[in-house]
This record gives structure tokens, C-alpha cells and sequence, in this order.
């Protein structure tokens, strides 16, 4: 879109002629005076005479021998005025209303499409807030089986190519299966999309045992094909939302291949992938009877026994196999609606305070003579000699209140408080 741009506005324009930075280069100094002389009638034998003063309207007098000023093929919204990353087209074209205005600076969908993946890799809080305009843009414009096609294309490359964005393009493949409009007989958005991963998956073998870019580029297939497991929502015919089954299976497959070949890139995508959907893929494999995740620890205990891995890939596996054996770090609390009571809260007491007797011995609100402990606290420490513990008063003649105590400190204690103030003062200041 910069080169478009780039033709729409030429310099002149929006993009001002400009003075050079450097001085023009003038004839020499000497050259100068003399013609200042002639006409003066001053004979130029005498020219060392001359104050200095009389130069001032030689300096005055506009060059006539000046270089043309360069003009720049930059058009004022060229690439080069932005810092990397920064799309300064994409406020411009998704805040306007009409789907006309939105698409005006764009030529093609690719442009439109990569532009708001740009973005939304730049600034993933904004999904919320513009994806539903994304949609409508959608709808407006891929009409065709070609354009779905280059669209489903354009989100793989993104998802699978930048860094950190598989979650967010999951989450955007989801939204564009329940609104997009279109369904040609090709395949909808959702099916083009599995289709498309089908071919990358077919050739897990070989990607595996391939060269070090190649399993880069398969390991982010898998995770991005884990975040379409966790974040794909099939809607069923009596309204109910599951995950598509087929991904479950692929990452099954995934796995073993991943395991076939142990090398340290493929068993720490393995790890990843297991952290990310390990206790979702259990507990779809338990409802189904199977135990399939039994299978797959103990693979991983083989590969820790017998592989050639490095000491930290292994330290990774013995860690991902303590984290299935505490239920992948899943704490099951109380019941919700129940209320909180010693007997089924083990951290009822936890932000309880901590006592001491007169013996040194600590107890808190959990021990069962706490009361007559605490009891026995109060009246050894005397902490409220003319109130009991409720606040009431205790009636009697003769008795002081706290209204009625005499506030005023000892004069050695307010010394003391007044110099501790005074170097306080003197600390802060330095």
C-alpha cells in the first residue's frame, strides 16, 4: 500500500518543497569584490583601502548560481516516517463507517486482511473492540471461492510464521467461523481452515526428521493447531459447544511423531504442547473410556531412560511428568456455594494472627483452647484496663475514661520525638 501512496502524492503537495541544509555554494570571495568595486568606480589597486563594511551589499545581493533543491520521491505517508510495525493506514480505514470509505486506501483483500493481522500482532487488546467490524468488512468483501481461500491463507501464514500470535489467530479463527456469511461449496471458513492444516499435518513424518528450519516451522504448526483445540467451538444441533474431535485425534498423532524422533527441538515442542492441552486432552480421553495419557507418560519416562537428549530437554520431561501427577496443577477448592467452615476449608485459620503465651508458647485461632488462651492474654497484657473486650463501659465511681486521660507526653519523651523528627527531616532532605 506504500507504493500506491507513494504515486497518489507527489511532492509539492502535502509534502512541501524545502530549503537545503547546506549553503549554496557562492564564487569566491575575492571574485566578489572585485565586481563590487568596478561598480563603485574604486580602482582595484586600492582594494586592501576597503573597510569592511563595504562588503555588506555584496552579501546582501541574492546568488545568482544556485543548485536545484533535490526533490524527494517520498510522499509525507511513505514506510520510511514510520518505526517498524506501525501501520499508518489502519485507523483511518477501520474507524470510518462505510465499508466504501474503509477499503479506499486498499487494492487488494491481501492488503486489507494483512494490515489488520499487523495490527492486531501489535496490539492484541483490541480484538474485542474491532473484530466485529472486521467480520462486516469480510462479508462485504470475499464473495468468492477464491477469496476465502486467499483469506484462510493469509491467518495460516500469520499464526504460523510471527511469534506469540497462534493464541490470537486461533481466537480470530473462531469468530470468523460463526460470522462469515459465506459458505461456497468448497468448504466454509472452518472446513478450508482444517483443510489447509490437513496438508502441514500429512507431512509430520517427514518434518520431524527434517532439517532445523523445517522442524521450526512444523513445531509452530502443532502449537498453533493446539490453540485451534482449545479455542475452535463446534456448535452442535441441539445447541450445545464442543471442541472439534479431529484435533483432538491430529494432536494424539502429533505427539507420536514428535516422539519418533527425540531430538532436543522436538521433545521441548512436545512439552509445549502437552502444558498447553494436557488436562484437556485427559479429560476428553477419560469421558471416552480410554487412556491414552497413561501411554504417553509413559513414553516420555522411556525417552528420559534411553534417549540421547540433553540433561535440561530431560529435566523438562521429569517436570511435565510431575505436573500430570498433581493433576496439571489443577486445585479443586470447596464447593462454590458452601460456606467456608474449619472442618472443610483447610485454609480457614490461614490469615488468622499468631499469639504468644506468658510461656513463649505461639497459638492461633485453630487450637481448641484458643479461647481460653487468648482470655488469658487479654487480662495478663491488660490491654483495655477501663473497657471490657465489647466496648461497653464499666460503671463506677471514681473510674477514668479516655476522654478524661491526661494526652501530654514526658518531657524527655517529646524531646526524644522532637530530635528524632528533626533528623528524619535531615535524612530526606539529603
Amino acid at each position: 500500500s506504500g507504493s500506491a501512496e507513494e504515486q497518489q502524492h507527489q511532492p509539492g503537495g502535502l509534502f512541501p518543497q524545502q530549503e537545503p541544509l547546506r549553503p549554496p555554494k557562492t564564487a569566491p570571495l575575492g571574485t566578489g569584490m572585485a565586481e563590487h568595486l568596478q561598480k563603485t568606480g574604486i580602482p582595484s589597486g586600492s582594494q586592501e583601502k576597503v573597510s569592511v563594511l563595504d562588503s555588506g551589499p555584496e552579501m546582501a545581493e541574492p546568488q545568482s548560481a544556485v543548485n536545484p533543491v533535490a526533490k524527494s520521491n517520498l510522499s509525507v505517508k511513505a514506510p520510511e516516517f514510520y518505526p517498524p510495525g506501525y501501520n499508518q493506514n489502519f485507523n483511518q480505514n477501520f474507524t470510518d463507517s462505510s465499508f466504501e470509505d474503509r477499503c479506499d486506501g486498499y487494492l487488494t483483500l491481501a492488503e486489507y486482511v494483512q494490515d489488520f493481522l499487523n495490527h492486531l500482532t501489535a496490539q492484541p487488546g483490541c480484538f474485542e473492540t474491532e473484530i466485529e467490524q472486521f467480520a462486516e468488512t469480510l462479508n462485504g468483501w470475499v464473495i468468492a471461492d477464491e477469496a476465502l481461500q486467499e483469506l484462510v491463507e493469509l491467518i495460516y501464514q500469520q499464526a504460523t510464521s510471527v511469534p506469540n500470535f497462534s493464541y490470537m489467530g486461533a481466537r480470530l479463527c473462531n469468530y470468523l467461523s460463526h460470522h462469515l456469511t459465506i459458505s461456497p461449496q468448497s468448504g466454509n471458513f472452518r472446513q478450508l481452515l482444517l483443510q489447509r492444516c490437513r496438508t502441514e499435518y500429512e507431512n509430520r513424518d517427514e518434518a520431524t526428521k527434517g532439517d532445523e528450519a523445517t522442524r521450526k516451522q512444523f513445531h509452530a504448526f502443532v502449537l498453533f493447531l493446539a490453540e485451534l483445540y482449545l479455542n475452535l467451538e463446534i456448535k452442535g444441533t441441539k445447541g450445545q459447544v464442543t471442541r472439534a474431535e479431529i484435533l483432538q485425534e491430529g494432536l494424539r498423532e502429533l505427539l507420536n511423531a514428535l516422539f519418533s524422533n527425540p531430538v532436543d527441538s522436538n521433545l521441548i515442542c512436545a512439552v509445549k504442547l502437552l502444558k498447553l492441552t494436557g488436562s484437556v486432552l485427559e479429560d476428553a480421553w477419560k469421558e471416552k473410556g480410554k487412556n491414552d495419557m497413561e501411554e504417553i507418560i509413559q513414553r516420555i519416562e522411556n525417552i528420559v531412560l534411553d534417549a540421547n537428549c540433553s540433561r535440561d530437554v530431560k529435566h523438562m520431561l521429569l517436570k511435565l511428568v510431575e505436573l500430570r501427577s498433581s493433576n496439571w496443577g489443577r486445585v479443586h477448592g470447596t464447593t462454590p456455594h458452601a460456606e467456608a467452615t474449619p472442618e472443610n476449608d483447610p485454609n480457614y485459620f490461614m490469615n488468622e494472627p499468631t499469639f504468644y503465651t506468658s510461656d513463649g508458647v505461639p497459638f492461633t485461632a485453630a487450637d481448641p483452647d484458643y479461647q481460653e488462651k487468648y482470655q488469658e492474654l487479654l487480662e495478663r497484657e491488660d490491654l483495655f484496663p477501663y473497657y471490657e473486650e465489647n466496648g461497653a463501659e464499666l460503671s463506677g465511681p471514681g473510674e477514668l475514661y479516655f476522654d478524661e486521660i491526661d494526652d501530654e507526653m514526658d518531657p524527655e519523651i517529646e524531646e526524644a520525638y522532637e530530635k528524632f523528627c528533626l533528623e528524619s527531616e535531615h535524612k530526606r532532605k539529603q
